[in-house]
């Protein structure tokens, strides 16, 4: 039989220290597990954390708030006739899009055989007019001579008719006649002096007659060179000269083409001088005032000029306003040229104000003020808004620090901590 290892054992008394050295790490571990689980709940409970680097946050500053508003435009020039025909024909075209002309140069052409015929006709009936009127001079000359005669010779009749009564009288002194001859003699000369009488009325009265005749032939000659210059206007109107010195814009119409009366047939553009045509939105439209200051971009160039005009009406939501500018000789304008402009407003001297963000989509009626590392949502008021900045009107200080950004991941909560 194997004797057992019972007399090889022995008896070992416990140390105190090997005693508490188990509890003291459990109740250690307990502890930290413990504060380890409050710390948790704590922020999941009443905080949530949001890391700085998604954020964009800008500092309430004082200064002078330029309120303004951005929009596109384009070139066009302050002055691009069209011009058009005066008569139905066929159209020449002289100068091609592009091409430079100068003030009064013809660029275009319109053949009218109607009006050519018409003015030739009525040329020829003013022609025939004049002769008339020529023929009418001579006529009436000729009636005058005739009544002129027939004045002399009652003028001659009346002297013999006043020689047989001076006769008569001293004839009827002696008896030499009878009282019978001498008093036919006296109704002689009474007729005689009648017949001159007539004579000189019936002068004087050819004499306006013919007059009046002659003034009607002159008056209807002179009506008649009327049409004939109307018809010579006409035919130098056929063609077509630039109003201004520029170059030839678009051909409206085919070469060669039949056209008619008053159709469109080309545009000139006027290079010396060009204005900016703005597309404002409709609700910035009662803010639009004539003489407002407009700064235009031209790449890196920017212009400064002034609202001249403003469509009284709105198309496609938007107001179509014109702008008066200076060019200089670094800006390489052209018809239609797209350009961006800022219409400025007003200046707001002193006012508390902070750059724009993404946070004045969810209404701006809160805003996050960043303390200690912590987001807190606040009520805030704002005022007027330009293209980099908005007014501050309560709810705010200089020097404070809000989140600008975007803050739908705040989920609306009061607080929030940035890490």
């Amino acid at each position: 039989m194997i004797k057992d290892t019972s007399g090889q054992d022995r008896v070992v008394a416990p140390q105190l220290k090997h005693k508490l050295r188990v509890p003291l790490i459990l109740a250690v571990l307990t502890i930290s597990v413990s504060a380890l689980v409050w710390v948790s709940l704590q922020y999941d409970g009443n905080i949530r954390s949001i890391e700085s680097k998604d954020l964009r946050l800008a500092t309430l500053t004082r200064g002078t708030l330029v309120r303004d508003i951005a929009t596109t435009g384009k070139i066009v020039a302050a002055n691009a006739p069209i011009l058009y025909s005066t008569e139905e024909g066929v159209v020449t075209l002289l100068s091609l899009p592009g091409d430079e002309v100068e003030q009064g140069q013809v660029v275009a052409q319109i053949e009218s055989h109607k009006l050519q015929s018409s003015f030739e006709q009525q040329q020829s009936l003013l022609a025939s007019m004049e002769s008339s009127l020529e023929r009418a001079k001579l006529d009436a000359r000729r009636e005058q001579l005739k009544v002129s005669q027939v004045l002399d010779m009652a003028k001659v009749d009346l002297e013999a008719a006043e020689r047989e009564s001076r006769r008569g009288d001293q004839l009827i002194e002696t008896s030499l006649i009878s009282r019978i001859d001498f008093e036919k003699g006296k109704d002689d000369l009474h007729k005689a002096m009648l017949l001159h009488k007539h004579a000189i009325e019936e002068v004087d009265l050819m004499r306006d007659t013919l007059a009046f005749e002659l003034k009607n032939r002159a008056l209807e000659v002179e009506r008649q060179a009327l049409v004939v210059t109307e018809l010579t206007r006409q035919i130098a109107a056929l063609n077509i000269k630039a109003p201004v010195k520029g170059i030839i814009g678009n051909w409206l119409v085919e070469q060669k083409a039949r056209i008619g009366a008053t159709q469109p047939i080309l545009t000139v553009v006027d290079l010396s001088a060009f204005e900016a045509e703005l597309a404002v939105a409709e609700s910035y439209a009662d803010d639009l005032g004539i003489g407002m200051e407009v700064e235009l971009s031209f790449g890196s160039i920017n212009v400064i000029g002034h609202l001249a005009s403003i469509s009284p009406e709105v198309r496609n939501r938007e107001v179509t306003a014109r702008v008066r500018f200076n060019a200089n000789d670094q800006l390489s304008l052209r018809q239609n040229q797209r350009l961006s402009a800022r219409v400025l407003l007003e200046n707001r001297p002193n006012v508390l104000m902070v750059k724009r963000g993404d946070f004045l989509n969810r209404g701006g009626a809160t805003a996050y003020l960043l303390k200690d590392d912590i987001a807190y949502k606040t009520p805030v008021t704002l005022g007027a808004r330009s293209m980099s900045q908005v007014e501050i009107v309560d709810g705010g200080k200089e020097g404070d620090i809000w989140v600008i950004s975007g803050t739908e991941a705040f989920s609306n909560d009061d607080s929030i901590q940035i890490r």
